[in-house]
């Protein structure tokens, strides 16, 4: 199965993460299967969050779930979650 989940980078204390599709069975450091976004919560909080939403809505229609916190992540972005037909 096919998740939407972080991906943890940067120093001790300042971290920074990129939102990631990957295998929800690997570990965190993983190889990941593609980027779609980063998330920087010690920014200020117009700059936290870039994100290709085409993207993301295409890998949700394909059926990769998003972990809770890219989930709320998601909907203060206005990311549809549900999964409509691809043609």
């Amino acid at each position: 199965m096919v998740s939407i989940r972080l991906k943890r980078f940067g120093a001790k204390k300042r971290p920074y993460y990129r939102i990631v599709v990957m295998d929800n069975r690997a570990a965190r450091t993983s190889e990941t299967i593609d980027e779609v976004g980063t998330y920087h919560p010690v920014e200020a909080e117009d700059r936290q969050v870039t994100l290709d939403k085409e993207k993301v809505e295409s890998w949700i229609a394909k059926g990769a779930q998003p972990s809770a916190t890219v989930k709320k992540i998601l909907n203060k972005q206005g990311v549809s979650l549900s999964r409509k037909s691809q043609n």
